[in-house]
C-alpha cells in the first residue's frame, strides 16, 4: 500500500489546495468549487484519484455499531439516528474530495456558478436526476428541502439558511442563493445540504418522523430492511442514476452495507472475531496488540490494516458544561485537568502509546504553539486580551504528570486552583466557605468500557482533592436526549475538525449556538473572541490570515479549559475480512466518511 508522508500531505494540502490562485470567484459555471483558489482535478476528470473505476460490484461490509437507535431521519433534532445515515441518504448537489482540504464536485449539480465574491452561488440540476423511486429531482424538491431543513431540520442546516437572503429559481434546472453577509464558504455550504424528495412529506411532520418513514433519496444506497435497536441494511439501487457521474465513478461497490448493534464493545468485538461482522474500526491500541491474534487473523482470514493521515486531532475527552456552577469559573476546570492523571491513565489504556491531544487542532499545520501568541495571532486577539482566559496569550499546555498513580504534582495543583476558586477540603470533602460539598455528575453512553474504565481512574484521583462524583450511564437515546439539552455536568465529548474550518465552527462553539437545544457547544462557551476569530477564518483573504485566525481559535479555545483531553489518533487501525479492498491511493483525509465504504470493493 502506498503510504503519503507527512511531508507530502503538508505540502499538497497546503501550498496547492490552500494556496490562493489570485481569484476570490468566478462568474461561469464551472465542474466544481474550492474554498480557496480552485479545485485539484480539471473539468474532465473521471474518477476521485483514490477511487477505483475498475471496481468489482457486489459483496457486502457489515460493520458493529455500539448502542439502539430509533429514528431513520438523520436531518432533524428528534430521535437517535445511526450516524451514517445522513451520508448514505443525503445526496446532494456537490460532493466532497478527501483529498483536498475543501474541494467540491458535481454529483446532483452538472455546474456551479457564483458572484465576483461569492454573495451568491447558483446550481443548475443534472439532467436525469432521479429519486430512487424513479421520480425526477426537481427545483422544487431543491427548495423545498432547503426551507424545510433550515427553519425545522438539525441545528446543523440552521446556521446556514440563516445567511441565505433569497433564494430563487432562475431556470427550469437552476436555483440561485444570495447571501446577507460576506462569508466565502456560504457556497461551498450551500452545495452540501441533502436534497430530499418533498412529496413523501406531503402530509407527513417531518421534524417529528421517526422510523415509520424512510427517507427517499436520490442517493446510490436505500434502505432495504431495519429493525429498531438491532440492524440497518443499506443496499445498492441497481437502478442508481449517477453511476456515470465522475464523482461517483468507482464508488459505492458494495451491494449490501450493514449495521449490526450490540449492548456494549464486548459484544459487538466478539461478533467480529466469529465473522457476524466484517469490518472493525479499532480505537484502542492496547486491544489492537493484545487482542487481534484470534485465528481468523493468524488465518489470514482478517486483515489488519493501518492507515495513516494528517487531519487535525480534533478534541476528544471530557467536556465540563460552563452552564453549571460547578464549572463556570476557570479555575475549577483548570483543577480538574490537573486531576486527570493522563500519564498513568495512557499506561493502563494504551501502554503509552498514544499521544495526547494537546489542542483542537493538533497533529496539522493549523494548530496553535504553545509558546506566547506572535506575529498575526497575537494582533488578532489583542483586543480581546481582558476577556481571555489566562495563559491564552502567554503560553498555555496542559500539565504533564511523572506517571506515577499518585500524581503529587497535579494533586497540588488541583487543590490550589480550588482553593483559588472558593474551595477547599474540609474533614476530607471538597467544600465552599458554607459547607457545601462540591460534586458532579459524569453522563457516558452505555457500552463504552474503554471511558468507563478511564473515568474509574479518574474518580480516584478526585478523591485525593475530597470530590467524589457520581457517575450516570445511560442508552444511547437518553443520552442524546440529555446532551441535546445540555443536562449534564461532565459528559463524554468528540469533536472532528478539519483542514479548512468554517461556519460548522460557530455551531460548535459560537455564542449564539450555546443557548440552541439539540446544538454542539457542549460546553457553552461564550467569548467574544472565539467569535471573532471564527469570522475571520471565515473573511481572511490570504492564506496567513486564515492559518493565523484558525491558530487563534485555537489558541483561544484550549487555555479555555473546556474540555480534559485523551488521546489522539494520528492512524487508523481496520481490521477487515480479507475479500474487502480499497485502493492504494489514501486520500489526505485518510479513513473519514466518504472512504468507507465508499471506495471499498468485494473480491473473493
Amino acid at each position: 500500500m502506498r503510504r503519503l508522508s507527512r511531508r507530502a500531505i503538508r505540502s499538497t494540502a497546503f501550498a496547492v489546495a490552500l494556496g490562493l490562485a489570485g481569484q476570490t470567484g468566478f462568474a461561469e459555471p464551472r465542474h466544481g468549487i474550492a474554498m480557496y483558489g480552485d479545485p485539484a482535478l480539471p473539468p474532465d476528470f473521471v474518477s476521485l484519484p483514490y477511487a477505483n473505476p475498475d471496481a468489482p460490484k457486489g459483496g457486502q461490509i457489515v460493520t458493529a455499531e455500539v448502542g439502539s437507535f430509533d429514528s431513520l431521519n438523520p436531518f432533524i433534532r428528534k430521535g437517535s439516528t445511526p450516524w451514517q445515515l445522513r451520508f448514505f441518504l443525503g445526496e446532494s448537489f456537490m460532493g466532497r474530495s478527501l483529498d483536498e482540504p475543501f474541494s467540491l464536485y458535481g454529483v446532483l449539480a452538472e455546474s456551479v456558478e457564483t458572484g465576483p465574491n461569492r454573495e451568491w452561488v447558483e446550481f443548475t440540476l443534472r439532467q436525469g436526476a432521479e429519486f430512487s423511486d424513479g421520480s425526477p429531482v426537481t427545483i422544487e424538491d431543491v427548495m423545498w428541502s432547503y426551507e424545510t431543513l433550515g427553519t425545522v431540520g438539525h441545528p446543523r442546516y440552521l446556521g446556514f439558511w440563516a445567511k441565505v437572503a433569497s433564494m430563487e429559481q432562475t431556470g427550469e434546472r437552476s436555483v440561485r442563493f444570495t447571501f446577507t453577509e460576506e462569508d466565502r464558504e456560504l457556497a461551498l455550504l450551500a452545495g452540501l445540504r441533502p436534497i430530499l424528495k418533498k412529496a413523501q412529506w406531503d402530509g407527513v411532520d417531518f421534524a417529528e418522523s421517526t422510523t415509520e418513514v424512510v427517507p427517499i433519496t436520490s442517493a446510490p444506497y436505500v434502505i432495504a430492511d431495519y429493525d429498531p435497536g438491532r440492524f440497518v441494511s443499506l443496499r445498492r439501487n441497481p437502478d442508481y442514476w449517477g453511476a456515470d457521474v465522475p464523482f461517483r465513478v468507482g464508488t459505492n461497490n458494495l451491494d449490501e452495507v450493514r449495521l449490526e448493534f450490540f449492548g456494549d464493545e464486548t459484544a459487538a468485538f466478539e461478533a467480529f472475531k466469529v465473522g457476524e461482522v466484517n469490518s472493525n474500526r479499532e480505537f484502542n491500541v492496547a486491544r489492537w496488540e493484545s487482542q487481534y491474534n484470534f485465528p481468523a487473523v493468524q488465518d489470514g482470514d482478517v486483515v489488519l490494516s493501518i492507515l495513516p493521515h494528517e487531519r487535525p486531532s480534533g478534541m476528544t475527552g471530557f467536556v465540563m458544561n460552563t452552564r453549571r456552577d460547578q464549572f463556570a469559573d476557570w479555575r475549577v476546570r483548570d483543577a480538574m485537568i490537573h486531576a486527570f492523571n493522563f500519564e498513568f491513565i495512557n499506561e493502563a489504556m494504551t501502554g503509552s502509546a498514544q499521544p495526547r491531544i494537546t489542542s483542537y487542532w493538533s497533529n496539522s499545520p493549523l494548530g496553535m504553539s504553545h509558546g506566547p501568541a506572535e506575529g498575526r495571532v497575537a494582533e488578532f486577539l489583542a483586543p480581546f486580551a481582558a476577556d481571555l482566559t489566562p495563559d491564552a496569550l502567554e503560553g498555555y499546555a496542559l500539565p504533564v504528570s511523572d506517571g506515577s498513580e499518585r500524581n503529587r504534582a497535579g494533586t497540588a495543583a488541583a487543590l490550589a486552583q480550588m482553593e483559588a476558586a472558593g474551595w477547599t477540603v474540609q474533614n476530607g470533602v471538597m467544600a465552599n466557605a458554607a459547607g457545601t460539598p462540591f460534586t458532579f455528575e459524569i453522563l457516558l453512553p452505555q457500552g463504552s468500557s474503554e471511558n468507563q474504565a478511564i473515568i474509574d481512574m479518574y474518580t480516584e484521583s478526585l478523591a485525593r482533592i475530597g470530590v467524589t462524583p457520581t457517575v450516570a450511564v445511560v442508552d444511547s437515546a437518553q443520552f442524546a436526549e440529555r446532551t441535546d439539552a445540555f443536562d449534564f455536568d461532565m459528559t463524554y465529548y468528540r469533536r472532528g475538525v478539519s483542514l479548512s474550518p468554517g461556519n460548522e465552527q460557530y455551531v460548535y462553539y459560537g455564542s449564539e449556538a450555546a443557548d440552541t437545544p439539540g446544538g454542539s457547544n457542549l460546553m457553552g462557551v461564550k467569548s467574544p473572541a472565539v467569535d471573532a476569530m471564527i469570522g475571520r477564518l471565515l473573511t481572511s483573504e490570504s492564506q496567513d490570515d486564515f492559518v493565523a485566525a484558525v491558530k487563534a481559535l485555537d489558541r483561544t479555545l484550549t487555555a479555555g479549559r473546556y474540555v480534559i483531553p485523551i488521546y489522539q489518533w494520528n492512524i487508523s487501525r481496520l481490521a477487515h475480512a480479507k475479500e474487502l479492498r480499497f485502493p492504494e491511493e489514501i486520500p489526505i483525509f485518510g479513513d473519514w466518511p466518504g472512504w468507507q465504504p465508499d471506495v471499498w470493493w468485494y473480491a473473493e
